[in-house]
């Protein structure tokens, strides 16, 4: 029955509706998740509806192959192209029927109610109905014999996945984006004792990894400026540095400011480069946040001028292939035809620093992404373009925590299924490459 004005909504009728907007923000104009999340309206919810937001949107984005796959065949005449919406409403019903701990029938009369609430789609709610009560019956009977590591990947990526990294890892990747990953921080001090009193554990690196739920600026140290967000994996590049104390360091497409904090908390001098003025002075909120200072400067790090720096950091634009745990739509938003473009972007990126870096100067250069084409390929290729730069290969004993993530060249290679933990929350990391090189005293 349609909604009248005269009767309350019904309970989580309004975090269903936002759930199947931000999904139509992301799969048909093709909009970033987080972008989608920060206009939603979300805020106006009480916490567990926000909560629940999130968990149908990111369930739906991260087996979208599968839910797919189950619901094509229960389309006879397929989607209604004049209600592109009934899509987003139909995989919101179906991620909770087989994904979350959701009663069936509350799911499908609610997402009922979202067709009968859209004009466009409000002809289709019978068709709704029926998709989904037919899902609820059969579903989990056919899940159980589905190959979903394979639907929930695009066939690009997964194709040069295994390629790369051989079926078995490539497997191992595809199920680790699957899990909604723990919350990592990166502390000012003290680790351990932030790790009791987040209910968390100290990871190799010194990262603090929590399972702790809620609005991250609610958690115990936030106000304070105790610790920052940042995977842990994206924490490494930073410290391949190793003592900046004193040291002029340039730290390119910097924001939103993790790596930026980190070198300042460790006593450089650094002058943060990002063209985004919005992503900037979220930079400087987080900065002003954790009692920290840098220098910023609203530029494109392709064309900047300044220098010459005693070390470079570039955390170089890129696909994002190694950031889908965190990032859901990334597969569904990337093609393969972004790497050339991109690939091209860090070039230019990374014949800028050579220009920024003094005699003897280090330059870290890291991305995270899975795809060889924005990170070894990327540095053979400055290499053989700068022969006065060479290699300082990373030594797997040089900090803890890298053991089984430096490659036979020297270069870290983190991959969301490393680390591996019996609490599946609490295991995995962000896929990263990062490399160091020296420029020559005499270059």
């Amino acid at each position: 029955m349609v909604q009248t004005a005269s009767q309350s909504p019904p309970p989580g009728l309004a975090a269903r509706r936002i759930a199947a907007g931000i999904l139509s923000g992301v799969l048909l104009r093709r909009r970033p998740f987080d972008e989608q999340i920060e206009t939603s309206g979300i805020g106006a919810l009480p916490e567990r509806d926000r909560a629940l937001v999130r968990a149908i949107s990111a369930t739906v984005l991260r087996r979208l192959g599968t839910l797919r796959h189950l619901l094509t065949p229960m389309l006879e005449r397929g989607l209604p192209r004049e209600a592109p919406q009934i899509e987003p409403i139909l995989l919101v019903g179906a991620a909770q029927i087989l994904f979350l701990d959701v009663p069936d029938h509350a799911a499908v009369d609610l997402s009922v109610r979202l067709a009968q609430a859209d004009r466009h789609a409000s002809h289709f709610a019978g068709l709704v109905n029926a998709v989904l009560r037919r899902l609820a019956r059969e579903g989990k009977d056919k899940l159980a014999s589905l190959d979903t590591a394979m639907l929930d990947t695009p066939d690009w990526l997964m194709r040069r996945w295994i390629a790369r990294y051989g079926e078995a890892t490539a497997r191992a990747v595809a199920l680790a984006h699957t899990r909604e990953p723990a919350l990592d921080l990166t502390m000012k001090s003290d680790p351990a004792e932030w790790a009791v009193r987040l209910n968390g554990r100290v990871l190799p690196t010194g990262t603090v990894r929590t399972a702790a739920s809620g609005p991250v600026a609610q958690l115990e140290g936030f106000k304070e400026g105790a610790w920052w967000v940042q995977d842990a994996a994206a924490a490494i590049p930073a410290r391949l540095l190793g003592d900046v104390r004193g040291r002029s360091v340039a730290d390119l497409c910097a924001a939103p400011g993790g790596k930026t904090a980190q070198l300042a908390h460790a006593g450089a001098r650094v002058t943060a480069v990002d063209r985004s003025p919005a992503r900037l002075a979220r930079l400087r909120q987080n900065l002003a946040r954790l009692g920290l200072t840098a220098e910023t400067v609203e530029a494109d790090a392709a064309l900047w001028q300044a220098g010459p720096f005693d070390a470079v950091l570039l955390d170089a634009p890129c696909s994002s292939t190694g950031t889908v745990r965190r990032h859901p739509d990334i597969p569904w938003l990337k093609s393969e035809t972004d790497l050339g473009k991109l690939a091209a972007l860090q070039a230019r990126l990374l014949d800028r620093t050579v220009t920024l870096l003094a005699p003897g100067g280090t330059l870290v250069y890291c991305t995270c992404s899975l795809e060889p084409e924005e990170g070894e390929d990327a540095i053979a290729a400055l290499l053989s373009r700068h022969p006065g730069l060479q290699r300082r290969p990373i030594a797997a004993g040089e900090f803890a925590g890298l053991d089984g993530l430096v490659t036979p060249d020297g270069d870290l290679r983190t991959l969301p299924c490393h680390w591996p933990d019996d609490d599946p929350r609490m295991a995995g990391l962000d896929g990263f490459y990062a490399a160091r090189i020296v420029r020559n005293q005499r270059a």
